[in-house]
């Protein structure tokens, strides 16, 4: 529609009367007259399809009712007729109410409309409904924004699994050597709490570690059938003493819940994040109230898979998280704790925890209001659940003096699982890359193998494929603290997490040999 027209020949006017039935007819636009004052005298079929009223209910009406509150409050309706009136015309976009209420997004021009004197007569008024474009707009900008943040997000994952990588090995050496050390301190010795204060700390940096690959979806888990009921019940003592006594621990569960298919380990650590989380949003303490329910997920569902879950939530009584500080809470190093109180990863390991097992975390949180945490978890599968709680563990025989090849080509802990083994008892070989290994295989007889998984040229997982071909009967431990690897070889190797203890090694040797 040209504007000019229904600038220089406005209506009502005798003149032109097919000129004044076509306005009248178009459906597309709003197209109507105010006078002086903003008051509606003209209205087409096109203005009655947009905003609902029909001529006799708005001729004579004010225009500032297609107006929001918030835009009246401001003026905002007498500020574009006086800029239409000085500068020669008004354009804009913005949210306008239809009779019903309901708003819509418009663009808008409003035009002066003089007599041959120059004085003002009115304004002509187009609107457009661009309610559909701006949300297919609005669609388009937050597939982008999502695109970027996971391309974001799975950048920061590769550095911090990396990163975590490197740090497993150095503490692994660093915990294996203390404790080897420690045997060897007798027992009134002055530098053993010295020692301990360097284990322990050592010990906060693997657990730090563990956050970091877990946040990179790079920890292995061990997914099992998990009794959420039994694994809360038997939590309660540890999270009362953790929480203290401002935190007022409620449990409510159904009479009947599903189980879940989760690594146990990780799913009690990330509870315990979780409830610490709570406590501290407290600040004069409250209750913490932890829950579950059985949900069925459409695919459109927080990017879950279409199925059965159950939703382990843990809610405060605390302030609360604005919104900008919801949107960022789950992203890694992000803490509202201040310096020193807080690593920013706790939630961001639940987070990579819940979609390693094909869940996830979801948080929901008003100001003053408190925060609700949830962990959406799959439903075990029937079959899996039944072999769970039919399993018995089998006793383990003592383990003989063995002859091991240790394959590691970080120095540093191939040294520390030697000096383990050698302690354990057994006769140690190393050797710091796959090929070496093989060498070694084909020129002296080994009871076992123990691998570490990322090395150069051949990761641990081929090394394992070349050993099976040429000694199919030869056991192989695989060492790693990563979970990236081929589901068969997760399904059948014996895994030792980085970084192991000493204990830990005995006991995966007295269950892999015969």
């Amino acid at each position: 529609m040209n504007q000019n027209l229904v600038k220089e020949r406005p209506y009502p006017a005798d003149q032109d009367i097919s000129y004044r039935l076509l306005v009248e007819a178009v459906t597309d636009y709003a197209i109507y007259m105010l006078d002086p004052a903003g008051h509606v005298i003209s209205w087409n079929a096109g203005a009655q399809r947009f905003k609902g009223y029909a001529p006799h209910e708005i001729i004579g009406q004010h225009f500032s009712r297609f107006y929001t509150e918030e835009d009246r409050a401001q003026g905002l309706p007498a500020k574009v007729l006086e800029i239409a009136a000085r500068e020669g015309k008004f354009e804009s976009e913005g949210w306008r109410v239809r009779k019903d209420g309901s708003r819509f997004w418009a663009h808008v021009v409003i035009d002066p409309i003089r007599d041959p004197a120059g004085r003002l007569s009115g304004f002509a008024k187009i609107t457009r409904d661009l309610t559909e474009r701006k949300a297919a707009q609005e669609s388009l900008e937050r597939t982008r924004e999502a695109l970027f943040q996971s391309q974001k997000m799975e950048a920061i994952g590769q550095l911090t699994g990396g990163l975590a990588h490197d740090f497993n090995n150095l503490l692994m050496a660093v915990l294996g050597s203390l404790e080897l050390l420690r045997k060897r301190l007798p027992a009134e010795s002055q530098q053993l709490r010295l020692l301990d204060n360097a284990i322990m700390g050592a010990r906060r940096g693997a657990t730090l570690t563990q956050r970091m690959l877990a946040f990179a979806r790079r920890q292995k888990m061990d997914s099992c059938s998990v009794d959420l009921l039994a694994l809360v019940h038997g939590m309660k003592d540890l999270l009362t003493s953790t929480l203290g006594a401002d935190a007022e621990i409620l449990i409510r569960f159904p009479s009947a819940l599903s189980k879940v298919t989760a690594d146990e380990n990780q799913l009690e650590l990330a509870l315990l994040n979780l409830c610490v989380n709570a406590r501290d949003a407290m600040k004069d303490g409250g209750q913490i109230v932890i829950s579950a329910r059985e949900e069925r997920a459409s695919e459109d569902v927080a990017g879950l898979s279409a199925g059965r879950y159950v939703s382990l939530s843990v809610t405060d009584s605390g302030e609360g998280m604005a919104p900008d500080v919801l949107a960022r809470a789950t992203e890694p190093f992000f803490t509202t704790k201040g310096v020193g109180k807080g690593t920013g990863l706790g939630l961001s390991m639940v987070h990579g925890m819940a979609r390693q097992m094909g869940g996830c975390l979801a948080l929901k949180s008003t100001p003053g209001e408190g925060t609700t945490a949830e962990i959406w978890l799959p439903v075990a599968a029937a079959q899996e659940a039944q072999a769970v709680e039919s399993h018995a563990p089998a006793a383990v025989p003592e383990t003989r003096s063995l002859r091991v090849l240790a394959v590691d080509d970080d120095r540093l802990v191939l040294f520390n699982t030697a000096a383990m083994l050698e302690d354990l008892g057994h006769a140690v070989v190393e050797a710091g890359s796959g090929e070496e290994a093989l060498n070694a295989l084909r020129k002296q007889n080994f009871d076992l193998v123990i691998t570490d998984q990322v090395m150069p040229k051949m990761t641990g997982v081929e090394l394992m494929q070349a050993v099976e071909r040429e000694w199919p009967q030869m056991p192989v431990i695989l060492a790693t603290g990563y979970a990236e690897l081929p589901q068969s070889a997760r399904l059948k190797t014996p895994m030792l997490n980085k970084p192991f203890t000493e204990a830990d090694l005995a006991d995966l040797l007295k269950a892999v040999m015969p």
